[in-house]
């Protein structure tokens, strides 16, 4: 089977890596891809936007693909799902409306009080002076969230009434007519990604993603400058919690609202002192950079996984297998981002560092002739699997240090402190 991938980061070039491991597969067809995915053996990019549905379409129907997905939640958002099923195309990820649960953070927050599930108590806001007068009166901490598409950057936990209005401001500025502000949940945090086809769920094993850009989780968020798995938190106990109150009551929702959800559905978690699991967030996608911590520990071939979502028979399936062992991801950043930085520098090391045993992911990549050079914010993920997280760790720093390019950026810290437990 034919497989056609839409996007071009870490987690693509993850998905596309782990499905060309399964016997099923011929070949996986990227668009746009990166420069990771233009030298994978069975890996073909085709430099198509990923908000090109009808190109798209068309290189489907070229190639005779027998599943789309979908890495990206921007197409998602804006009814690639619809569109490709409209023509008879299975597909990974759900419909526009489904997508709703990551695009609008105000429509999944009703979604979740319809659902039941535990989560943060807030407020939506389209004017922003009473959004600020909320700040004053609740105090601080206090979270301030974009309602729509932030490419996870669209998130202010503030410590100062100040700093709250000044988000406030900001987000209003950048064009979002509506913003949700939330309590802020205290805890350890997890994500736990799930395979859906709209009736059952099957989670996968859960990870813990790094989101500030600064060591000891500080500094401006980001999409994501590491994760781990299998997290430590979320013993087989935690997991079956979360599955009885919250992915299942969620899907349930979904369906009476009439919507057919099949694809990936992502809970932002925290975990209270209490040991209590609340959500923080639903996204409708793979998670990044989860997935590139997530898919080395997979020993289910993954399409087995992603068809029976889009044909409705997940409920079916043997449970998931899984190595043993642990990942963790540490993600390469160019300087200066999440702000503004340069692109077009050199990369070199990466060889060196995968003759270690580390698997190196590419996001922000591309190929120049024979050069590759950086192309994005988050440049790469370098992933190593070990039998425990110190070893993994020492493995996979070792291995981060073999790469170069200028202005290199990477937090030395993933998983130390979410580890000492």
């Amino acid at each position: 089977m034919k497989i056609l991938l839409v996007g071009s980061g870490g987690r693509e070039h993850a998905l596309a890596w782990k499905l060309l491991q399964s016997p099923n597969i011929e070949k996986v067809i990227c668009t746009p891809g990166n420069g990771g995915t233009a030298t994978l053996p069975g890996c073909q990019n085709i430099p198509i936007p990923v908000v090109d549905f009808e190109g798209i379409v068309k290189v489907a129907q070229e190639y005779n693909v027998g599943l789309v997905v979908v890495g990206p939640e921007l197409p998602l958002s804006l009814g690639i799902g619809d569109r490709l099923a409209s023509v008879g195309i299975e597909v990974f990820g759900p419909t526009k409306t489904g997508a709703q649960i990551e695009a609008s953070k105000s429509w999944a927050k009703d979604l979740m009080h319809d659902a039941g599930v535990p989560t943060s108590r807030g407020a939506k806001f389209t004017n922003p002076k009473a959004a600020q007068a909320y700040v004053t009166q609740q105090g601080v901490p206090i979270v301030v969230k974009a309602d729509g598409l932030a490419s996870g950057k669209g998130v202010t936990v503030a410590t100062e009434v100040e700093e709250a209005k000044k988000a406030i401001t900001s987000l209003f500025h950048q064009g979002f007519d509506k913003i949700v502000v939330e309590e802020c949940l205290t805890g350890e945090e997890v994500s736990v990604l799930a395979l859906t086809d709209g009736l059952s769920v099957r989670p996968l094993i859960a990870a813990q993603d790094h989101k500030p850009i600064g060591e000891g989780d500080t500094g401006a968020n980001t999409g994501g400058m590491g994760a781990i798995a299998p997290a430590p938190i979320a013993t087989s106990a935690m997991m079956a919690r979360i599955e009885r109150e919250i992915l299942q009551p969620i899907v349930r929702a979904l369906g009476r609202r009439g919507i057919d959800y099949r694809g990936l559905l992502y809970a932002g978690l925290m975990i209270t002192p209490a040991g209590d699991p609340k959500v923080l967030e639903f996204n409708c996608r793979f998670g990044d950079p989860e997935t590139q911590a997530i898919l080395p520990l997979l020993s289910t071939p993954l399409d087995e996984l992603l068809l029976p979502c889009t044909q409705q028979r997940l409920a079916d399936i043997p449970p998931i297998q899984w190595r043993s062992g642990t990942a963790v991801c540490v993600v390469t950043a160019s300087g200066g981002y999440p702000g503004t930085y340069g692109t077009g520098k050199e990369i070199t090391g990466i060889k060196q560092a995968e003759e270690t045993g580390a698997i190196v992911f590419h996001a922000g990549t591309k190929q120049l002739g024979q050069r590759l050079v950086t192309d994005g914010g988050r440049v790469l993920g370098v992933t190593a699997v070990g039998e425990n997280f110190q070893q993994t760790r020492a493995a996979v720093y070792g291995a981060v240090e073999l790469i170069q390019f200028e202005g290199i950026y990477y937090r030395k810290d993933i998983g130390y402190h979410k580890i000492q437990v």
